[in-house]
Formats: structure tokens, C-alpha cells, sequence
């Protein structure tokens, strides 16, 4: 798409709709807080009305992401789609995780001294895993399979189910933020504190970016 080709039309589309069909609206909806996977069913003009944002300036910035997007095909099969997710998101959060509450627990204990220390975030990324953990182990061994044979005529009930602990780690993710000053380390932070903070910032997007595409591409081909 040219850039002397703008698209328009955003305010009135879902912030997941958006998220879907224009790669790289992600990073910008992040970097003005609009919740596109957890809260992703709002249409722009709504939460951008929120957070008092202007609905112009956003369309016009998303126009030069469209502008300069390259398409990214997601898998129309949903067993290729399945095994991408499990590839790439469930196995990523498993490899970050463990080395994540590690940085966290070093930076407590060095840093307890200092203010702007995240005290407990080692303990929130333990919570944190433990949940994610669980949520994955049920799609691996429930709702995927059932995905892979088909469907069945109840698989509403787990994927209602894992919407709301898609939810629940939207929670988490808030209060990662809240706690790290949006993954802002303090002016002088060691490189321990700074490579925490940048590792939770990806952790971040991977697991938004992982909820985003059950929750508005896989559920739906089930769903209607």
C-alpha cells in the first residue's frame, strides 16, 4: 500500500480489528495504552475517549503505518495456526519466564536500598508463570486437540474459559506496568535492572501480541 494511499476509517473499527489487519498497530496502541487484546472488542473512537486521546492523530498515525506495513499472512489452517501459536508464544513464555523472575530477584535483593525498586515483581512473575502455565497446558492438552479433530459441539465452554484467564493475565500485565514505571529503569539503573525491564517490555508484547491472536483469530473460526 502507498503512502499516497491513506486508509482512514479507523475510529469507528475495533482496536483488535485494527490489531489484525495492520501490522505494526500494535506498537502504536501500546504506546498509547489501548488494551488491543484483552479489551480489544472497543471500537478506537471509544478508547481513545478514555484516555483523552485525539481520534485524528491516531488515524493519521496509523495511516503512515499502513503506508509502510508489509503484510503478514496469518495461517488459514488452523492446525498450522495452532502450532504457530505453541511454537512460538508457548514456548517463548517458557524460555523467558524463568530468567525474567531471576533478573528480578537479583534486582530486589542488590537494589532493596533504593526507591525505585519493584518490590514484589519477582514474586508477581512467579504468580504470573504459574497461571500462564496452567492456561497453556489446558489449550495443549484440551481446547487444541478439539481445535485439531474440528471442533465439538461444547467447545464453547473452554474457550469461554480461557478468555477469562486471558483476562486475568491482562490483569497481570497492568500491574507488571504499574509496578515497573512502564519498564522505565531509574537514571543510573545497572544493566541487570535495564536488561530486566527491556526483557519484561518483550514479554509484554509477546504475550499481548499471543492473546490478541486466540482471542481474534483462532476463537472466532469456532465461535461463528
Amino acid at each position: 500500500m502507498g503512502a499516497d494511499a491513506p486508509v482512514r476509517g479507523f475510529a469507528d473499527r475495533t482496536l483488535a480489528d485494527i490489531a489484525t489487519a495492520l501490522p505494526g498497530a500494535t506498537a502504536l496502541f501500546r504506546q498509547h495504552k489501548l488494551d488491543f487484546c484483552c479489551g480489544g472488542n472497543v471500537p478506537l473512537r471509544e478508547a481513545a475517549a478514555v484516555r483523552a486521546l485525539d481520534v485524528p492523530a491516531l488515524e493519521a498515525a496509523l495511516d503512515e503505518v499502513a503506508a509502510r506495513a508489509t503484510p503478514v499472512a496469518t495461517p488459514a489452517d488452523t492446525d498450522a495456526l495452532i502450532g504457530l501459536i505453541e511454537t512460538t508464544y508457548h514456548a517463548g513464555h517458557r524460555a523467558a519466564l524463568p530468567e525474567l523472575q531471576r533478573l528480578a530477584r537479583r534486582v530486589e535483593a542488590v537494589h532493596k536500598a533504593n526507591p525505585a525498586v519493584p518490590a514484589g515483581l519477582a514474586d508477581l512473575l512467579a504468580a504470573m508463570g504459574e497461571d500462564l502455565e496452567a492456561h497453556m497446558r489446558k489449550e495443549e492438552q484440551v481446547l487444541f486437540p478439539l481445535m485439531r479433530a474440528g471442533g465439538h459441539p461444547m467447545i464453547g465452554h473452554p474457550i469461554a474459559m480461557m478468555l477469562a484467564e486471558h483476562d486475568d493475565h491482562g490483569a497481570h500485565l497492568r500491574a507488571l506496568e504499574a509496578l515497573t514505571q512502564d519498564f522505565t529503569p531509574p537514571e543510573g539503573a545497572c544493566t541487570t535492572w535495564r536488561a530486566l525491564y527491556a526483557g519484561l517490555a518483550q514479554f509484554t508484547d509477546a504475550l499481548m501480541a499471543h492473546i490478541h491472536l486466540e482471542n481474534a483469530v483462532l476463537f472466532p473460526r469456532f465461535t461463528g
